[in-house]
């Protein structure tokens, strides 16, 4: 009796919170998945200290993998705070157990005072950074790639962090971002050293915008391979981003955007006594074509040079994603699509076979 009278209790409790939840409207739940059967169906084996992110593994390996698994909880506090929990399953170290099995990792825990002042939000905790959270939203195929700056670790995505967010012109058309973090992604921090983001957005219609960024991470001062003195001189040995963004996006029409970055570590290419700074840059352009409302058309081009030294060749490489999306309802689509990444030959000639990864991806929200 007491164990039944437990579970009537236990069901009118569950019942109440959900039609709780339905008339306030206060939390919601929401999360996505996708992943693939992939092949490997081209590697280099000369290529193998070489970042060749066509989904990585030798040649032949396939199989089936959950490459992102979303669960996220977001409840209103009042009419002025909200606040946000996500955690995330990516296949990698970063969220699997000790025993190598899937795992999750907290993605966002953050709080956003709404309005704290008029059409600017503040925003503290463990959150998206400025980086290309809007860039990823014009992009709108996370489930194929990545964009450039994520996929080439320029920036986090996620930063412990306090940011400001919100519009410069009553129209909205004018938008800035500015947070001030740790630098050090998703993981606690264990130094001085902070970084600084800046976006500034320009919205002249729904479809289409522009962003210019910028962030600083500091870092600590390397000692100077020319100096006489004890202890030795430093020199800075910050990093420093820059990257432009144009995006055009008609919903289930086309779709059109390109994104370029310098990412420079201050000092940061020593041989022997020459010192120079190490200059990285990268740009993406993508496009997608809707036949109809259930299947559409993707394509993107990269270029990514992590050493723009003219003294140092054989690092610089192509990356293409091409797709077809089937949406047989607007919360499930299938896409067949195939990666290849080729690689500049080396000083001595040598060269490398391309990276070819075909994949059957599903991706699906839940909730």
């Amino acid at each position: 009796m007491k164990k039944n009278l437990f579970v009537l209790l236990l069901v009118l409790t569950s019942i109440n919170f959900l039609f709780a939840q339905e008339v306030t409207n206060k939390g919601r739940i929401s999360g996505y998945m996708f992943g693939d059967y992939f092949y490997n169906a081209a590697r280099d084996s000369g290529i193998t200290s070489m970042s060749n992110v066509a989904n990585g593994g030798k040649k032949d390996l396939n199989g089936i993998q959950l490459r992102r698994i979303y669960f996220a909880y977001s409840y209103d506090i009042s009419s002025k705070f909200t606040s946000l929990f996500r955690i995330e399953s990516d296949q990698t170290f970063s969220s699997n157990t000790a025993g190598g099995k899937l795992g999750f990792m907290v993605k966002d825990a953050s709080l956003t005072w709404k309005n704290i002042f008029d059409g600017s939000d503040l925003i503290f905790g463990l959150q998206p950074t400025p980086s290309f959270d809007i860039s990823e939203s014009f992009w709108e195929h996370r489930f194929l790639e990545k964009t450039i700056m994520d996929l080439r670790g320029i920036a986090p995505s996620r930063d412990l962090a306090i940011a400001l967010k919100g519009k410069l012109s009553s129209s909205g058309n004018f938008r800035y971002w500015l947070m001030f973090g740790n630098g050090s992604g998703n993981a606690p921090e264990t130094d001085k050293y902070k970084r600084y983001y800046v976006n500034l957005q320009y919205l002249p219609s729904k479809d289409f915008t522009v962003t210019a960024y910028v962030d600083l991470k500091s870092r600590a001062a390397i000692n100077d391979p020319n100096s006489l003195s004890n202890p030795p001189a430093t020199l800075s040995n910050n990093e420093l981003t820059y990257a432009l963004f144009a995006g055009y996006n008609e919903k289930e029409n086309f779709s059109l955007g390109v994104e370029g970055f310098i990412h420079t570590t201050q000092n940061g290419l020593i041989k022997g006594t020459d010192v120079n700074d190490l200059n990285g840059l990268g740009f993406t352009l993508y496009g997608s074509y809707y036949f109809s409302k259930e299947v559409s058309a993707t394509g993107r081009y990269d270029y990514f040079d992590p050493n723009t030294n003219s003294n140092y060749k054989g690092d610089s490489r192509n990356y293409f994603i091409a797709s077809i999306n089937y949406q047989p309802n607007q919360d499930v689509t299938i896409s067949p699509n195939v990666l290849v990444e080729t690689y500049e030959s080396a000083p001595n000639g040598t060269t490398y076979k391309a990276s070819v990864t075909p994949r059957l991806t599903f991706f699906y929200k839940f909730f």
